[in-house]
């Protein structure tokens, strides 16, 4: 039986997204669509057109053709068991068993192509382009795969389509924000167990599992927090020990956390920028919370249907730039799919004295500052501020509806206090 507390899709749901890639192909000329989706094991998979389309497990190569049910190309028997066991479960599984086949490969991309007489014809690829922010600069698909394909089909020719896809599935349906609110939920949950853990003598580590434990138990994907603790500092990213072999931190009496919880339902995610206080933390840290809550703020009343992304960063970053300060990563992106992300790391060289000792540091620029906001986007606002080598970092995910913005993490919006 269906437990109502969790979002579902219906195969109303399916019918609109098999519809939109016809349209996407037929707008573009193509006789085939190639979704090419990265392994299940990426925390989850960041890039997975193929989920989007088999609402399956991510890491095949969902192939169109025409009028034709989408073939699932899976790397291995594992997900075919997988796939046999949801049918038996009644899981809403799509992909038909006759359409899916072990063939995650050139070879068996070529043999569904040349099955329905395309070996010259155009086709219509999503992978070949970059994917911010994960590939921000370069495309996602793997190089020997795609050679090997250009070298058996030399007369066909590929054309990207990320930007026609992303386009058409960026504006979600109701039943796809209702995994995105679902989600966000769960992350406000996820930050409340970690406010509990944060005391002097508990390690980043108890933080960690107690956010992640509080996704788990309500049926969310909780890749690792970003977080980083201390009574003040200029970084950000995943907690040291997760990527070198040390311990996690014990926390102290006047240290913040910052960290960045990522939550996922369905594929479909939230973000939550965590800023904890504990005891009586350093005044910078207070002052560069009350510029990044003026970021947020002025994210919030740019944020409506028919402005510029472009144009909320532009206000987002203002606050900033008139502090003392500077921010340490975007101020803002989208995501369900990724694709816009504010600009960022012009001011870090001016304005942090640490930086003069590293070599070249290159800008990340905005991406795609032209796209209008539409109903049914969701973004990540996650406005920081480093004030003296202290920077605080708060935020959460905001959908953009009819009339303007819906804070979904209000909570996370304003430093907490343990």
């Amino acid at each position: 039986m269906t437990d109502q507390r969790f979002p579902g899709f219906s195969l109303a749901e399916r019918d609109r997204r098999w519809t939109l890639a016809c349209t996407i192909m037929e707008a573009e000329g193509v006789g085939a669509l190639i979704a090419y989706g990265e392994h299940e094991c990426t925390d989850p998979a960041p890039f997975a057109p193929d989920v989007y389309f088999s609402n399956d497990r991510p890491g095949a190569i969902v192939v169109f053709v025409r009028d034709a049910e989408p073939v699932s190309l899976v790397w291995s028997t594992m997900s075919v068991c997988d796939h046999a066991t949801s049918s038996e479960r009644g899981d809403a599984v799509w992909i038909r068993p006759e359409n899916m086949r072990v063939g995650k490969s050139a070879a068996g991309i070529v043999e569904v192509l040349r099955e329905h007489g395309l070996e010259s014809g155009p086709v219509g690829v999503l992978g070949l382009e970059p994917y911010p922010p994960w590939h921000i600069f370069d495309p996602v698909m793997s190089y020997p795969m795609w050679a090997s394909v250009r070298e058996q089909l030399p007369e066909a020719t590929f054309k990207p389509l990320q930007l026609s896809y992303y386009m058409s599935t960026v504006g979600l349906s109701d039943e796809e924000q209702a995994c995105v609110r679902y989600a966000a939920s769960v992350g406000d949950e996820m930050a409340k167990a970690m406010l509990a853990e944060a005391r002097p003598g508990a390690t980043e580590g108890d933080l960690c599992a107690a956010a992640m434990a509080a996704a788990l138990r309500r049926g969310c994907h909780a890749p690792k927090p970003l977080m980083f603790t201390g009574p003040g500092f200029a970084a950000y990213g995943p907690p040291p020990w997760a990527y070198r072999p040390q311990p996690p931190r014990v926390l102290r009496d006047g240290d913040v956390v910052i960290t960045e919880v990522f939550n996922k339902y369905a594929m479909y995610e939230s973000q939550s920028q965590v800023a904890i206080a504990i005891g009586e933390v350093h005044p910078d840290i207070l002052e560069a919370e009350g510029v990044a809550r003026a970021a947020y703020e002025a994210g919030l009343a740019a944020a409506r249907p028919g402005s510029a992304f472009g144009d909320v960063i532009d206000a987002m970053t203002a606050p900033v730039r008139a502090s003392r300060g500077w921010q340490i990563h975007p101020m803002a992106h989208g995501m369900n799919p990724y694709g816009m992300v504010g600009g960022f790391g012009s001011d870090l060289a001016e304005r942090w004295p640490a930086a003069e000792r590293y070599g070249k540091l290159a800008v990340v620029p905005t991406v795609a500052p032209q796209l209008p906001l539409t109903p049914g986007m969701s973004f990540s606002f996650e406005p920081s501020c480093v004030i003296d080598g202290k920077v605080c970092n708060i935020g959460g995910t905001v959908l953009i509806g009819e009339d303007g913005p819906i804070e979904l993490n209000a909570y996370t919006a304003r430093i907490l206090h343990a």
